[in-house]
């Protein structure tokens, strides 16, 4: 269907709102692609990064929608789609209205009477059907028959849950919560969340605390949501792609440049306490959508760097333990292709306290010791993570006592972020 057979027909026209802001007037497909931006009143509250040249962009605004919806990828996600005789996962993110848990976008049907206080994700309850779908459970029990979900209730944020992992969110005593499962063969991912939040709260770096659930014989990730109905998360791609690069910068520092003038002041040494993480845990997932910075839906100020989550792609989740050159094969994000290379942009390491790490080796042990039961993982595997852990960790103590400010200036050869919005999301 081309623009002009769109123009005269209202139900495809939508209007993007901001909470109870109306942004601008838009036009979709029955698949759910944005196909034109009709009007703009709120240019300010367009979601970051969809601007270029001063004018909202169709093609970057598009792009971010389709990104907030669940990717093809997904396993099961085309039987589902099937079953529910819905075109595309952006289709079905419009059918919950793209609402989130995320930020506060949603797009209101033209001429509809609907609030954000009335709809949203944050205050009301949402159906648990498609989550249930999506996971491959039907209340914890059966396995779904995709034969009889063609009538569920998809008013629900999991629409809207990116990543390659299957997920899904519940209301658990009032709060909301991410279930996420794990991968074969070792069914590790879950069981990572809960060694990184551990090392994290060891170091003090901010953080989203994870714990482990088995439903049907399977773990799964568990952790709050840590935005609410006042706060939203930017992610650093939107902040990259919100204003271009000067020639001289690489993407590291631009993004550092644009926090900074964003008014987050911290963020050098926030950066410089993720790197190193990731380092330790061998984090294989950090792409730009992994991590970002908070802000107020209303005022549109930024508040923070959003606390570390999302490190489950870690600890060689899908590796042996026991390959000769493990880190080679071993793959980095954002920034660089390998860690050693990522972590020459830590500016400092005067905040890093080798002996709040003592005994960790055993803390991690004693997680992973259900997965051991379970049968996933056997001793031999789980002394090796220790070690390859261990080691690590042994290495950033001995750059930290070298007392270097600097680990080196970053290098010119920083990856293009530009490609970034094509990585493996999990």
């Amino acid at each position: 269907m081309s623009k002009n057979e769109f123009k005269d027909k209202e139900r495809y026209k939508y209007i993007l709102m901001h909470k109870d802001v109306e942004v601008a007037e838009i036009l979709m497909t029955d698949d759910g692609h944005i196909i034109n931006i009709n009007d703009v009143y709120e240019p300010q509250h367009l979601p970051v990064g969809t601007l270029k040249n001063g004018k909202c962009n169709s093609i970057l605004l598009n792009t971010w929608w389709a990104y907030r919806a669940i990717p093809t990828t997904r396993k099961g996600i085309n039987e589902v789609l099937q079953a529910l005789n819905i075109g595309s996962t952006q289709a079905l993110s419009a059918r919950c209205l793209g609402l989130s848990l995320s930020e506060h976008y949603w797009i209101k049907p033209y001429g509809a009477n609907l609030s954000w206080e009335s709809i949203n994700f944050f205050d009301n309850a949402f159906s648990e059907e498609l989550g249930d779908t999506l996971l491959g459970f039907d209340t914890g029990k059966a396995q779904i028959d995709l034969k009889h979900i063609g009538n569920i209730d998809s008013l629900s944020p999991d629409s809207t849950s990116n990543g390659n992992l299957k997920k899904r969110w519940k209301i658990i005593n009032g709060e909301r919560v991410l279930l996420k499962a794990g991968t074969f063969p070792y069914q590790q991912e879950p069981f990572n969340e809960k060694i990184a939040s551990a090392l994290m709260k060891r170091l003090g770096i901010p953080h989203i605390s994870y714990d482990v659930v088995w439903i049907d014989e399977l773990p799964y990730s568990v952790c709050p949501c840590f935005t609410d109905k006042n706060t939203e998360l930017v992610t650093a791609y939107s902040v990259l792609a919100s204003k271009n690069k000067p020639n001289h910068q690489n993407f590291y520092q631009h993004y550092i440049n644009l926090c900074n003038e964003a008014g987050v002041r911290d963020i050098q040494t926030f950066m410089d306490k993720m790197i190193v993480v990731d380092y330790i845990i061998a984090n294989e997932d950090r792409h730009t959508n992994n991590f970002g910075l908070l802000r107020n839906a209303d005022t549109l100020e930024f508040i923070s760097a959003a606390p570390v989550y999302d490190s489950g792609t870690s600890l060689l989740y899908n590796k042996p333990v026991d390959i000769p050159n493990r880190s080679s094969i071993i793959e980095c994000k954002p920034w660089y292709e390998t860690h050693d290379k990522q972590l020459k942009l830590v500016s400092s390491l005067d905040w890093f306290d080798a002996s709040k790490l003592d005994g960790f080796g055993e803390e991690m042990a004693n997680i992973l010791e259900p997965l051991k039961e379970k049968g996933y993982v056997d001793e031999k595997r789980v002394n090796g993570l220790v070690e390859f852990v261990e080691s690590r960790i042994s290495y950033i103590k001995s750059l930290s006592e070298r007392k270097t400010e600097s680990c080196e200036e970053a290098e010119s050869d920083v990856l293009d972020l530009t490609q970034e919005q094509s990585c493996g999301r999990k």
